[in-house]
Parts: C-alpha cells; sequence; structure tokens
C-alpha cells in the first residue's frame, strides 16, 4: 500500500530528509550535554532511527529498513559531521530545524502507521505504530541524555498530539477505503500544521484537574526569590 501512495524515489527522499533533521535535534542535544563526538553520533543515530526501527521489530520487519539502507544509517552521522562543526551556525537556524521537524513528524506518522497496516496490524495498533514512528526516536534520544522525554513534559509543545492526529486520519481513510495520494497527503499537512502552531502558539496538552504540578511550585518559588 506505501508504494502505491507515494513514488518509491519521492519516498526514499523524504525519508532521508526526515532522518537528517531528527538527526540535527539528537545531535544538537548531545552538544548541549557536553558528549563526544561518539556520544554525539549515537544521539542522532538514535533519534533519526529510533522510532522506525521499534516499529519494525514489532512488526517483524527484519532486518529493519534502517539496517538494509546505507543511506539511512550514514544520514545521521552527515548530521553528526555537520553540528560537530558548525553547531553555533545550526542553532542559528533552530527555527528552521523544528519547521523540518514538524514536516519530518506529519510524513512518518503517516508512512508509519501505513506500513504497519501493511504488515497485517489492526487499525488501532497501526495508529499506534504510527505514532512510536514519529515519536519514538524523540523519547529514546531524552532517555539515553538523561533527560524526562519532551513527550511527557507539560511545560514543552504539543508534539505526539498532531502525529496522533495524522495516524488516525489514515486509520480512517482506510476504514472506508479512500486512503490514497492525496488523502495521505492531507494526514501528512494536517499533523504539520498542527506542529507549527503548537510551536508558534506554545499549545499545551491539559494536566490533571484542579492540581498543581511541583515543578511549576518550584518556579514560582524560585521566581519569588
Amino acid at each position: 500500500m506505501l508504494h502505491d501512495l507515494f513514488n518509491p524515489s519521492v519516498q526514499h527522499a523524504l525519508d532521508l530528509i526526515g532522518i537528517f533533521v531528527f538527526a540535527i535535534s539528537g545531535a544538537l542535544l548531545a552538544v548541549r550535554k557536553n558528549f563526544d563526538v561518539f556520544g554525539i553520533a549515537v544521539l542522532a543515530e538514535a533519534t533519526a532511527l529510533g522510532g522506525g526501527i521499534v516499529r519494525d521489530l514489532i512488526i517483524g520487519a527484519v532486518p529493519p529498513a534502517a539496517f538494509t539502507d546505507l543511506g539511512y544509517f550514514l544520514m545521521p552521522l552527515v548530521a553528526s559531521v555537520l553540528v560537530f562543526f558548525l553547531h553555533p551556525e545550526v542553532e542559528r537556524t533552530q527555527t528552521a530545524v523544528n519547521v523540518f521537524d514538524a514536516a519530518g513528524l506529519g510524513l512518518f506518522c503517516v508512512t508509519g502507521t501505513t506500513k504497519a497496516y501493511d504488515y497485517g496490524l489492526g487499525l488501532t495498533s497501526s495508529a499506534a505504530l504510527g505514532l512510536a514512528t514519529a515519536v519514538g526516536g524523540g523519547v529514546l534520544r531524552d532517555v539515553l541524555a538523561n533527560e524526562v522525554p519532551s513527550l511527557l513534559r507539560w511545560d514543552r509543545d504539543l508534539y505526539a498530539v498532531p502525529a496522533i492526529v495524522g495516524a488516525t486520519m489514515v486509520v480512517l481513510c482506510i476504514r472506508f477505503d479512500v486512503l490514497n495520494a492525496y488523502t495521505s497527503g492531507a494526514a501528512v499537512l494536517t499533523a504539520f500544521v498542527l506542529r507549527l502552531l503548537a510551536m508558534h502558539y506554545h499549545w499545551r496538552a491539559p494536566r490533571a484537574w484542579n492540581r498543581r504540578s511541583s515543578a511549576r511550585e518550584e518556579s514560582e518559588k524560585a521566581t519569588a526569590q
């Protein structure tokens, strides 16, 4: 089904772009954490490929695509070299990186959902793996860097929700037999735009009703002092 939606060469090019941008975010975090060159490369690879590897292992697509296509493995290394030597310049283009990251989020939640369905999973499970494809690398990046995953933090702009919306659109299109290049493109675009809006307006998911965050309380105490 995936090959019916996108031209294989176009799909491959988009995958490499998404992998590169995700790798940039991992490498930049490694620099902020003062990792050495090996740590930078590991965090870049984990961020870029982690979600896809988890998906492929779950659905039985082995060996995972990350290990059968040399380009998938080399692209994060290219990003690592770029950040290693030019990280101040890359930091200054963070807005552009965030935009491409949002595009990668939209693309991977759609392709991940579609690939999972191709391997026989149900609609709900396919959507869950679409989400895992899109955000799994970021979670792995934060865990390796000894940070609370951004996905779970109340003080970060919506990230998982746009991917959930995109994956849900795909499974609804599958359910009603209207999935094609146009509807899948609409799902990618919807997730992309939602992520951009979340970053621009700082949309955040609600927390527990009528409960204050200890992190917020600590922040307020520090400000008062």
